[in-house]
């Protein structure tokens, strides 16, 4: 399997992101550059995190401008998953990829640490193998990462399952104590209609090795692994 690893002006990630998939899952991974015009091949799409064009206007606001762009939203549209990791979700958002927007965090501060995510379906690529209700422990570290969306864009999230990640306690339970930043329904990640395009503010490439001291995150990137090679059987 080969992933395409995009990088804009000030991304940040993108190196993690490449060792998870090249050095520890052993697959394939090529980095895409923000002005190509080419996936060159890539079974699968990582946006990043990081800082795209300095988060100038706001977070995402001109990356959503770069060429690749548009090859992604037409892998997109063709199925293809595309995984976009805090700063790579703010680009998805912005883009449209995604529904609802990113405000500052409730504390008006940056905040970095782990925190508690309960996967709330199994229906996308990137939580295939994962039982709806397992609380993964992943780090965070953003200052617009409050998701925000009108009460029917909200309601229609919740109806349809299209919320993957939400912000819990170490038991599951939700509780605005265990919200890092005040997302909306304590909304940690989202997918798109057709499933295919997830974005999540937590970043899993920080949490797929033992030495990092959590490997909670490794599970999302096989699971998409997984989820392409049943496709292609």
């Amino acid at each position: 399997m080969k992933f395409g690893i995009v990088i804009f002006p000030g991304s940040n990630c993108d190196h993690d992101a490449y060792h998870v998939v090249k050095h520890v899952l052993g697959e394939e991974a090529v980095f895409l550059w923000h002005g190509d015009r080419d996936l060159r091949g890539s079974d699968c799409v990582i946006l990043p995190g990081g800082f795209a064009y300095g988060d100038y206007l706001r977070c995402g606001a001109l990356a959503k401008f770069s060429p690749v762009m548009q090859e992604v939203a037409d892998f997109s549209a063709k199925g293809g998953p595309v995984i976009g990791i805090c700063n790579g979700f703010q680009i998805l958002l912005e883009c449209g990829l995604l529904d609802g927007a990113m405000l500052r965090n409730a504390s008006l501060r940056y905040v970095c640490k782990h925190v508690y995510v309960r996967v709330e379906t199994d229906r996308t690529p990137f939580t295939s193998i994962i039982t709806p209700g397992r609380v993964l422990k992943i780090p965070i570290g953003h200052m617009e990462g409050n998701y925000y969306a009108a009460a029917d864009t909200v309601r229609a999230l919740e109806d349809e399952a299209r919320i993957v990640f939400r912000y819990t306690s170490p038991a599951g339970e939700v509780d605005p104590a265990w919200n890092p930043n005040g997302a909306m329904a304590g909304v940690a990640g989202i997918c798109n209609k057709a499933r295919n395009v997830v974005g999540m503010m937590p970043h899993p490439e920080r949490a797929s090795e033992a030495a990092l001291g959590c490997e909670d995150g490794k599970i999302i990137f096989t699971s998409v692994v997984r989820a392409i090679a049943g496709s292609c059987v």
